[in-house]
């Protein structure tokens, strides 16, 4: 409890520092307190529990019972009867079922068959279904699918894990993004200013005319709009941001404003999710958690399958109990005296059993063509995403190159303006042009990282370092 004071308060001063002192949110510290306080990651980890509260729900079936069933009639001063029938039974594997039982009855007006010593009457004994219920039956499949539950329920985890932590990988790229484009647009607005500022000394020096102090302050002013709407749009990210951070109380954060995202993100992005020890080509799909959990769920559905066919065969249930007056005496139970019983049970027709036999095989199938689909979908996702982030190293290049010339471009047109060779009009064509490819570049960096962000989602590499 110490730690975590310690850990919130240190987490809590971070976001809140002065003004003039900037903290970096990195992804790996983002991605660390989305995984350990989000409450949908807290939801997840419900799953296992309730898988492992059906498992010992399905082992309640196989507990021993004790049972009591105690009967007395007394009316006009005669005692009719009173009867006392206790037992104790251990249900087993395969639909057995032992069963001790204490036996003592009294009254004037008793059954004959009722009639026992005045001591009571034990019996031991056994019940066997001989048909169906004997290699399988509803407590041995309810025990065999809650097992496989535990296990599906742990990849199911995996995946809503790894969703909640792709979502918010997403979402802070988009933040980086934002903020990358603020920055654009501050730099050039701080340009705007010194341009529009250098041209109104020299028009009110005579060297420039008027026109060009209008064509400046026309660009001044669509800097200082298009960095309002940018500082919009990263406002609107920080808060999408946090929507994600929580503390360990269920106390949400909101990210202020001089928290900012890391840039380094783009060179650090394999390290923090893991894909740089991922070969993708050797991957082993059949690994991946949803293939896992639908083979999970093939298997419980093979458990329901071998059940309804079992329930064709006649039901035929055999008891056999000895019974003694003296149990301490091991010998007295004998096949001299005994209790037996043979039930009997058949549909004619067997019309809701096979009914229910076709729609088990049914469902069995349907599972299986989902895990098939689910396969060949997983393995394209995967070929898709590596050829996309191949792509995008030659594409870098390619920006890279382009925003170095439109910045060369741009310098060359202000000199020659100042030397009174080029006009403002030319100036601010290559300066949007430059504007427009450093966003280009910025768009490219986020659709790299969101596709890194794709291959952990695919990959479900939610194990983050």
């Amino acid at each position: 409890m110490k730690s975590f004071i310690v850990i919130a308060i240190l987490f809590i001063s971070s976001l809140s520092t002065a003004q003039d002192n900037i903290s970096k949110l990195t992804l790996e510290e983002y991605l660390g307190y989305v995984k350990s306080f989000h409450p949908i990651v807290k939801q997840a980890n419900l799953v296992i529990k309730k898988s492992e509260a059906k498992l010992m729900k399905a082992r309640g079936a196989f507990d021993p019972r004790l049972e009591v069933d105690y009967d007395r009639k007394k009316f006009k001063g005669s005692e009719y009867f009173d009867k006392l029938n206790a037992s104790f039974k251990i249900p087993v594997w395969f639909g057995l079922e032992f069963k001790g039982n204490f036996e003592e009855n009294n009254g004037d007006f008793l059954n004959p068959e009722a009639n026992i010593p005045i001591d009571g009457l034990y019996s031991a004994g056994v019940s066997v279904p001989l048909a169906k219920g004997l290699l399988t039956n509803k407590r041995m499949a309810t025990l065999r699918q809650s097992r496989l539950y535990v296990k599906q329920a742990e990849a199911d985890r995996q995946l809503l894990i790894n969703d909640i932590l792709f979502e918010a990988t997403k979402t802070y790229f988009n933040w980086l993004r934002q903020y990358n484009e603020r920055k654009v647009y501050e730099d050039f607005l701080d340009n705007a200013v010194m341009r529009f500022e250098g041209i109104k000394k020299s028009y009110e020096a005579g060297d420039k005319p008027a026109i060009d102090t209008l064509e400046a302050r026309i660009t001044l002013n669509n800097r200082k709009l298009n960095l309002e709407k940018a500082r919009i749009k990263y406002i609107k990210s920080s808060l999408e941001l946090s929507n994600y951070l929580w503390l360990n109380d269920n106390t949400p954060i909101e990210i202020k404003e001089d928290i900012i995202p890391d840039e380094k993100t783009f060179s650090l992005i394999d390290n923090i999710l893991n894909t740089s020890a991922i070969d993708v080509q050797s991957f082993n799909i059949e690994t991946h958690p949803k293939l896992r959990s639908l083979d999970y769920k093939i298997q419980g559905l093979f458990i329901e399958k071998r059940l309804k066919r079992n329930n064709l065969l006649p039901q035929i249930d055999l008891q056999y109990n000895f019974l003694s007056q003296t149990p301490e005496i091991v010998r007295s139970f004998s096949t001299s005296a005994y209790k037996s019983g043979l039930n009997i049970y058949f549909p004619l027709f067997l019309r809701k059993e096979r009914g229910d036999l076709k729609l088990a095989k049914i469902k069995l199938q349907d599972t299986k063509f989902d895990f098939q689909n689910t396969k060949l979908s997983l393995g394209n996702k995967i070929d898709a995403v590596n050829k996309e982030l191949e792509s995008f190293a030659l594409q870098n290049d390619y920006t890279k190159t382009i925003v170095k010339d439109y910045s060369t471009l741009l310098s060359a047109e202000e000199r020659k303006f100042f030397l009174g060779e080029s006009s403002l009009f030319l100036v601010n064509s290559r300066e949007s042009k430059l504007i427009d490819s450093k966003l280009k570049a910025i768009e490219l960096e986020n659709s790299f990282l969101n596709t890194k962000a794709s291959l952990f989602n695919i990959l479900v590499l939610s194990d983050i370092q």
